[in-house]
C-alpha cells in the first residue's frame, strides 16, 4: 500500500515498523514540549498524510507512554481518509496523570499509528434481540 506522507521537519525521520512483524509504526515529536501536571497538551506529530481510499489511521500510545506519566486523553485517535489536507498534521492529546511538570523531547516517539481498511456496518434495527443477556460489565466472572 502506498501512503503519501509529508513532513513538517525533514530533521526528524519518516516514520517506520521497527521490527518486520510491527502492526503499527512510531511517531515522533515534532516539538520540545512541557506538560503541566493533570493538564492536557497536544504533541504534534510531524506528519500529514493522504490514505488511499477506503483506509483509515488509528493512533495508539506506545506501550511506554505511561512511564512518562503520560496517556492519550481520548484513548485513541481516530484519522479519518478524508483528513488529508496540507497542513492536517496529526497530534497526539496526551494527559499528565502525575503530579509532576512531563518533559516531551523533541524527536521522541510518542505514538505509533496502524492502518486499516474501512469496513461500513449496515444497521438492521429489531425491536428485541432472541439471544440470552450475558448481564453486563464483568458478567463472565472475576478469574
Amino acid at each position: 500500500m502506498n501512503v503519501k506522507i509529508k513532513r513538517f521537519d525533514k530533521h526528524l525521520p519518516l516514520p517506520e515498523y521497527k521490527t518486520e512483524g510491527a502492526a503499527g509504526f512510531d511517531l515522533y515529536s515534532r516539538l520540545e514540549m512541557k506538560v503541566p501536571a493533570q493538564t492536557i497538551a497536544y504533541i504534534p506529530l510531524n506528519i500529514a498524510m493522504q490514505l488511499p481510499q477506503g483506509y483509515w489511521a488509528l493512533l495508539a500510545a506506545r506501550s511506554s507512554l505511561h512511564k512518562k506519566g503520560l496517556m492519550l486523553a481520548n484513548g485513541i485517535g481516530i484519522g479519518d481518509y478524508d483528513y488529508r489536507g496540507d497542513e492536517d498534521e496529526y497530534k497526539a492529546a496526551v494527559f499528565n496523570f502525575s503530579q509532576d511538570e512531563v518533559v516531551v523531547e523533541k524527536g521522541e516517539r510518542i505514538a505509533q499509528m496502524l492502518i486499516l481498511p474501512i469496513e461500513k456496518a449496515k444497521f438492521e434495527e429489531l425491536s428485541v434481540f432472541e439471544t440470552e443477556n450475558r448481564g453486563g460489565f464483568g458478567s463472565t466472572g472475576k478469574k
